[in-house]
């Protein structure tokens, strides 16, 4: 007696389809898995025995052997206690065996035969979609996620007896309905507001064309400048997420198990700020295990890492890689995975380890050794690597005159600019770019190689000029200097210039003066 049952397995994000092959045998009772199974694969007899029995079905007193096709790929996750389950059933005729063709299952089972959400369904369910499944059988709490498939059948299921229920005709299948994508667009009231920073519009200048270009930011100034609360203002000028954005970073957040079953889709850029003490493991990824760690979590969002220095080296080193590839490679023994991770780094820092090394009212109390030793905790190579680097003066007390975002201060023409204003720019100059970009594989110029770099960011005749002078006074490095015309092409997209001229290049070029 056989059956065959369709499921998948994960290999970094993504979804491989797994047949689950059921023979029962003559012989002493028995229960065999082969295949490669991991420990959470075995210990599912011992649930799938007690489901079966708890919902008045007959377990098979036959020796089970059950086979994980392909044999050669390791399998791992309880979402194979359900089609297992139904493998076991079908072999021992409670279910017909032909109700299983052309469906895939996952589930977690209880012992009294209740489906538990299982991590990684989106990859998985993706992976069966791309091989031609169509219908699919779930959990009712993973059906938020997988909705972000548009050619896959959904099948909630909360109960073992519900799903052989159906298979036996009893009942009808009921297909999930629902919009797992939401709106979107950002909901700006939920992060601060730029309108209530009062002063530093040469910052807000400049992390406008950090959001819009996709370029890392590191912010060096004194304690209270302003650093940290212009950081975690940033996600609100952000432009909204692609379809294609979501659908990969909702995958990112089901493999990681970080998605909110109600939520169901991630439906806002992810703004990750780890805390400087923070292990390698989990900031990049991996585990005995390989998992996305915060560099991949922050894919197609910031991450934030606030007072740069206090990490360890290790830390901050890990850094170079993702930031030049866009992409985490963690190997583990024979196994291999890659998770995305192009995200928006902003970091923050104090010029020295007292905080005030510079400045105009306090006196800076550290050493020249101290300093030199706080400052070498940051490598040149991590350095060179990003793209805007500012000093962030503080604000005097008559900026921080309360007024409303849309007033002037007194004897002057600036006035705060406010996040919806600085999103809509933002707005305009991505919709720019990816225009540009559509049929070459980028959304945006920090992503352009050496290649796509001389046709997209050749700048003018006196741009040019004052490129190739900086290039000699500032001793830049290739990359820099490519950095720079990166740059320089994202302030042309802001100010609604096809052609990068002197200003656009003096401007990136007076953002790379921090530390």
């Amino acid at each position: 007696m056989y059956s065959n049952v369709i499921t998948a397995t994960l290999h970094g994000l993504e979804g491989l389809p797994v047949q689950v092959e059921v023979d029962l045998s003559a012989g002493l009772p028995a229960f065999l898995l082969v295949g490669l199974p991991d420990t959470s694969v075995r210990e599912a007899r011992d649930r799938i025995h007690r489901a079966i029995a708890n919902c008045g079905f007959s377990f098979p007193q036959k020796k089970i052997t059950v086979n994980l096709s392909p044999a050669n790929q390791r399998k791992e996750g309880t979402h194979f206690d359900l089609p297992i389950a139904l493998g076991v059933l079908a072999a021992g005729k409670v279910i017909p065996p032909d109700s299983l063709q052309g469906k895939a299952f996952l589930g977690e089972l209880s012992l009294d035969g209740r489906i538990h959400p299982v991590r990684g369904a989106l990859p998985l369910a993706a992976g069966l979609q791309n091989s031609g499944y169509r219908k699919l059988f779930l959990p009712k709490e993973n059906c938020g996620e997988t909705g972000l498939l548009q050619e896959m059948e959904l099948y909630p299921a909360e109960h073992l007896s519900q799903v052989v229920d159906i298979l036996r005709g009893e009942t009808s299948a009921q297909r999930w309905q629902g919009d797992p994508s939401g709106t979107l667009a950002e909901d700006a009231s939920l992060y601060p507001d730029f309108g209530e920073v009062r002063g530093q519009e040469g910052i807000k200048r400049a992390l406008t064309v950090a959001a819009a270009g996709g370029h890392g930011v590191l912010l060096s100034g004194e304690p209270g400048a302003g650093k940290t609360m212009m950081a975690r203002c940033l996600p609100g000028i952000l432009p909204p997420m692609t379809p294609e954005e979501q659908l990969e970073i909702t995958m990112i957040y089901s493999v990681a198990g970080e998605l909110k079953g109600k939520e169901g889709a991630v439906r806002r850029r992810p703004f990750r700020e780890p805390h400087h003490t923070i292990p390698v493991t989990a900031l990049t990824g991996g585990g005995g295990k390989p998992k996305p760690g915060e560099l991949s979590l922050a894919h197609g969002g910031i991450l934030f890492l606030d007072e740069l220095p206090e990490y360890d080296r290790r830390i901050t080193e890990a850094l170079r890689e993702p930031l030049e590839s866009k992409r985490m490679v963690l190997t583990r023994l024979a196994e291999t995975v890659v998770y995305p991770a192009d995200f928006l780094l902003v970091a923050a820092c104090n010029p020295c380890p007292c905080g005030f090394l510079g400045s105009k009212e306090r006196e800076c109390t550290c050493s020249g050794a101290q300093i030199r030793r706080y400052r070498a905790r940051l490598s040149g190579p991590v350095l060179d690597r990003i793209d805007i680097r500012l000093e962030v003066e503080p604000v005097p007390y008559r900026e921080l005159a309360v007024r409303k975002p849309d007033q002037s201060k007194e004897g002057s023409t600036e006035r705060c600019r406010t996040s919806s204003e600085l999103r809509e720019e933002v707005q305009r100059a991505a919709a720019v770019q990816e225009e540009r970009y559509r049929n070459i594989g980028i959304r945006r110029n920090s992503q352009l190689d050496a290649k796509q770099l001389k046709t997209y960011c050749t700048p003018d005749r006196p741009g040019a000029d004052l490129l190739e002078q900086a290039f000699q006074s500032l001793h830049l490095s290739a990359r820099a200097y490519g950095k720079v015309l990166k740059v320089a092409r994202t302030v042309a997209d802001l100010n609604g210039k096809d052609t990068i001229g002197l200003a656009e290049v003096g401007e990136a070029l007076r953002y790379r003066g921090a530390f």
